[in-house]
C-alpha cells in the first residue's frame, strides 16, 4: 500500500461516497485521510462511516487518518413574509431583531453579537458574498445600512461581517455535541471553523487534550492578520478558500494562500489546501485545465496535503476525482523544477536551536549526499517525522511508532509512510527493524542506504537526538 507520492490527498465522505464499496475505492484510488463535515449528516451517519473506515483500516493494515470538521456559528438572516426580497443598488435595508418576517425594507438579524460589534463603515456580505451593505447607523439592536451591491435576497442566507472581530466563540451547542461524538468515536484530527483568534484554538485545546491533533480552518480575515500566532499554538492548517473568498477580495486569496503555506512549512505545521480544487468534476468525469493547475500549484508551494469537498462527498464521480488529484500530484513531483523549487524554498525553516532539528538538518544533508533510499523516523508522539517532513528530503520517510494514533495523525504528513509497529530497546533491535520494514513495504532493496533517526531512551517523546546510516 505505499503511495508513490509526497503529498497527501484529504477527501471529504458524504452521500455519494458512504458505501463501504466506494469507500475502499477512494482509498485505492489514493486517498489518505477521510474527512466527515459535521455541517452536514447526523451522528448516526458519522458513526458508521468511522465503522467502515476503521474496518477498511484493519483489511489493509495501513493506518487511515480521519478528520472531523466542526461546523462553526452560523450567522443568517431571519425569514420573508412574502418571499425572497429584491434589493436595489442604492437603497435602503434594515436589520433588527425584531423575528417579525421581512420585507424589502428590513429582516431580522438574530444575532445581537454582530451589532455589538458593529460600527458606521462596517461592510455587511449576505448569501456568500452575492449581496453587499454597508453600515451607515448603528445600536445593540439594529443597523441601518445602504445597498452597495444588490441582488435576491431568501431566507436564512449566510452573513458574513468582514475586518470585525466577532464577540462569540468558536465552539457553539452543536460543536460541543459533535465534538464529543468526534472524540468517542477516536477522531484523529479535528477541524477548527471560524477561528478568529489564538484563544479559540486554546479553548478547544482544553477540551480536546491530547485525545485529537487540532487543524484550524484559516477562513476569517481576523484569523490571517494574527498567522503567526495561530499556526504556533495549533497542529496544523487548513486553507479554507472558498470562505477567504467571501470576506476578502478574490485577488487576494492567492497571495494570502502562499503566505499560510510558508508560514506553516517555517513552523513545520501540516498544512492543507482546501476548496473547489476540482469543483468541475462535481458533474464532470474530469476537470479544467484551470482546476488542474490549481491543484499543481499547491504541489509546487511544498503544502501538505490538498482536499476534495462536494466533489468526493456528493459528485458525480468521486473516484476519478481521487485519481485525477492522484495524478496530477504524481506529475508534479515528477518534474525535476519540482524538487528545484523545494529545494530553493527550505529557508522558510525558522531555526529554533533544539538538537532535534539538528538532527533533521544533518539527515536531510546526508540523504542528498548519499542518495538514500529512505528515511526511517522511530517516533512516539510524531515530533521527530514532523521535524523530518519540515526538511521536505528527497527520499521518502518511513514513520515508526508504536502509538497507532500516532501513526494515524501523521497520515496528514507529507512524505510520511505511517507504520505502526512494537517498540524497540535497542540500537542493534532499531536498526534491524528499520531495515527490515524498509524493504518490507518496498522502500529500499537489500544493500541500498538508509538514513535512521529516532531519540534515545526509545519511548520518550521529543528526544530526537540519535542519527544512523544503515544498509537495508
Amino acid at each position: 500500500m505505499r503511495r508513490t507520492r509526497n503529498a497527501k490527498i484529504v477527501a471529504t465522505l458524504g452521500p455519494a461516497s458512504s458505501d463501504p464499496a466506494v469507500v475502499r475505492q477512494l482509498f485505492m484510488a489514493g486517498v489518505d485521510v477521510f474527512r466527515l463535515n459535521f455541517s452536514h449528516g447526523s451522528h448516526a451517519d458519522h458513526s458508521e462511516r468511522f465503522k467502515t473506515l476503521r474496518a477498511l483500516e484493519q483489511e489493509t493494515g495501513r493506518p487511515i487518518g480521519i478528520l472531523a470538521d466542526l461546523q462553526g456559528p452560523k450567522l443568517r438572516v431571519g425569514t420573508f413574509a412574502d418571499g425572497p426580497a429584491m434589493l436595489a443598488q442604492g437603497q435602503a435595508f434594515r436589520l433588527d431583531l425584531d423575528k417579525a418576517p421581512g420585507t424589502a425594507e428590513r429582516v431580522c438579524l438574530p444575532h445581537p453579537e454582530i451589532f455589538a460589534a458593529l460600527v458606521p463603515g462596517a461592510e455587511l456580505l449576505l448569501d456568500d458574498g452575492k449581496l453587499r451593505l454597508v453600515v451607515e447607523r448603528c445600536s445593540p439592536d439594529f443597523a441601518e445600512t445602504r445597498v452597495v451591491v444588490g441582488g435576491k435576497l431568501s431566507e436564512r442566507k449566510g452573513v458574513n461581517v468582514p475586518g470585525v472581530v466577532l464577540p462569540i466563540t468558536a465552539l457553539t451547542d452543536k460543536d460541543r455535541r459533535d465534538l464529543a461524538l468526534a472524540l468517542e468515536l477516536g477522531a484523529d484530527w479535528i477541524a477548527l471553523s471560524f477561528v478568529q483568534r489564538p484563544e479559540d484554538v486554546t479553548e478547544a485545546r482544553a477540551l480536546i487534550g491530547d485525545r485529537a491533533a487540532i487543524v484550524v480552518k484559516l477562513e476569517k480575515p481576523a484569523a490571517v492578520e494574527r498567522l503567526d500566532e495561530i499556526v504556533a499554538v495549533t497542529d496544523a492548517v487548513m486553507v479554507a478558500r472558498g470562505d477567504l473568498g467571501v470576506e476578502l477580495p478574490a485577488e487576494r486569496v492567492p497571495s494570502i494562500q502562499k503566505r499560510i503555506v510558508r508560514t506553516c512549512r517555517a513552523l513545520g505545521k501540516p498544512v492543507i489546501v482546501a476548496t473547489q480544487m476540482l469543483e468541475s468534476m462535481i458533474d464532470s468525469p474530469v476537470p479544467t485545465r484551470a482546476e488542474a493547475s490549481d491543484v499543481a500549484t499547491a504541489i509546487y508551494e511544498g503544502a501538505d496535503a490538498v482536499m476534495l469537498s462536494a466533489e468526493s462527498a456528493s459528485g458525480k464521480h468521486p473516484v476519478l476525482a481521487v485519481d485525477m488529484m492522484n495524478r496530477i500530484i504524481e506529475q508534479v513531483e515528477a518534474d525535476p523544477a519540482y524538487r528545484q523549487l523545494i529545494d530553493a524554498s527550505h529557508s522558510v525553516a525558522r531555526p529554533s536551536g533544539d538538537v532535534a532539528e539538528a538532527v533533521c538538518c544533518a539527515m536531510r544533508r546526508a540523504v542528498t549526499l548519499l542518495h538514500a533510499a529512505a528515511i526511517v523516523c522511530y517516533t512516539s508522539s510524531g515530533h521527530t517525522s514532523l521535524r523530518a517532513a519540515r526538511e521536505r528530503p528527497e527520499s521518502p520517510i518511513l514513520s515508526l511508532t508504536p502509538r497507532l494514533a500516532t501513526a494515524r495523525r501523521l497520515a496528514l504528513v507529507w512524505g510520511v509512510h505511517s507504520v505502526h509497529t512494537a517498540d524497540v530497546d535497542g540500537v542493534d533491535q532499531m536498526t534491524a527493524r528499520a531495515s527490515e520494514v524498509a524493504r518490507r513495504d518496498r522502500f529500499a532493496e537489500a544493500g541500498q542506504l538508509i538514513v535512521v533517526i529516532a531519540g534515545m531512551p526509545f519511548g520518550t517523546p521529543g528526544t530526537t537526538n540519535l542519527i544512523r546510516i544503515a544498509t537495508a
